[in-house]
């Protein structure tokens, strides 16, 4: 059983790291023909999933990845403790009707686009409480049914404004454990299980809903960046960091115009992570190919991207130390109908490379 300790006003640092145990994507047919193309466990050409509604396929496709990533981890649904998990839709449907279904002990979360790392925080607290060997996280969205939720229906043909941003159809999963992964000489083992060493959490850092007034529901990046910000800016504080500290400071979804906004206002608090800094959004997809405007959105975004690009390099010790961001729009249908401005909120999770204790051996 790992530790955890309050560190600072809002972080907890754990002893004993919470290791990445096995990882898997899956994504649309748009997110598969990106940037990231070879780095994803499964793209499906078809959006439906072979399913007959638009909420259908999203819960396929999550309890798909969540199926891929309890299979790399050399177990079966039986095995994992519990699972925190989440979506967009209205009451988490996409969740509840997709893993909710393989029977393990379920919590859902709601963190807009920001549950992965919702997800991730609950898991690994759990964990190092010793309330279970192997936990679940997980989050998806999908295109057709985040405009079906908040937009407009798709027949519509409504001009999108260059602030915005493409839902992600994506779906993203961890095993996560007090033990590393199976040992690469293991048939089937997971890639996290690197010959050099393993991805870990070794710290969180818990958002806050920050509300500066954004009442535009197309400008996604607007309204999250100033929660970005708050969530970095203490990371740094209660660690006692700086940006340098880390080998870089991934966002979820700000796109290209919540980027710029994020910067400024860490320049105003003297922090600058311009040298560091990437967003997920900015990554899964090329802009001037695939014309997705700022870039892209949606709790599959940040999922998609850690599980499959960014946790890979950690294991593999490419990048030693990463603050993860993911970031959130809170907003709902009725929310935003009555004039509610739309708050942020963006959770940090610290993910660092721990060696292997003997290259080439057995866990």
């Amino acid at each position: 059983m790992s530790v955890g300790k309050q560190t600072g006003k809002a972080s907890i640092f754990f002893t004993d790291p919470v290791y990445i145990q096995s990882a898997a994507s899956v994504v649309g047919s748009k997110e598969g023909s990106g940037p990231l193309k070879e780095y994803f466990d499964m793209i499906c050409e078809d959006s439906m999933f072979g399913e007959k509604t638009w909420e259908s396929a999203e819960s396929t496709m999550q309890k798909e990845a969540a199926t891929l990533a309890i299979g790399k981890a050399g177990l079966t649904p039986h095995d994992i403790r519990m699972v925190f998990a989440g979506d967009l839709l209205a009451q988490t449907i996409a969740s509840s009707f997709g893993i909710a279904e393989m029977g393990i002990p379920f919590y859902g979360l709601y963190g807009a686009c920001s549950t992965m790392g919702e997800s991730l925080s609950l898991g690994a607290i759990a964990v190092s409480a010793g309330y279970g060997a192997h936990i679940l996280c997980a989050t998806s969205s999908h295109f057709a049914t985040a405009e079906k939720e908040f937009r407009f229906p798709l027949g519509y043909g409504s001009q999108r404004p260059l602030s915005a941003t493409w839902t992600v159809t994506g779906s993203g999963a961890c095993v996560i454990g007090a033990k590393p992964p199976r040992s690469c000489s293991l048939p089937g083992s997971s890639p996290l299980a690197h010959t050099n060493g393993y991805a870990a959490i070794t710290g969180i850092t818990t958002g806050k809903v920050i509300d500066f007034g954004f009442h535009d529901s197309l400008n996604m990046g607007g309204c999250m960046a100033p929660a970005a910000c708050d969530t970095i800016h203490r990371n740094l504080e209660d660690f006692s960091r700086s940006p340098e500290d880390y080998d870089a400071i991934i966002t979820g979804d700000l796109g290209m115009i919540g980027q710029h906004i994020l910067l400024d206002l860490l320049a105003e608090k003297g922090t600058d992570i311009s040298s560091v800094h990437q967003d997920c959004g900015l990554l899964i997809y090329d802009n001037q190919a695939q014309d997705t405007h700022s870039g892209g959105s949606g709790c599959g975004c940040a999922a998609s991207v850690l599980t499959a690009w960014l946790l890979p390099r950690i294991a593999s010790g490419e990048l030693k130390r990463v603050l993860f961001v993911p970031t959130g729009a809170l907003l709902s249908k009725v929310s935003f109908n009555e004039g509610v401005p739309v708050s942020g909120i963006a959770h940090g999770i610290i993910l660092e490379h721990i060696p292997r204790p003997c290259k080439g051996g057995k866990n």
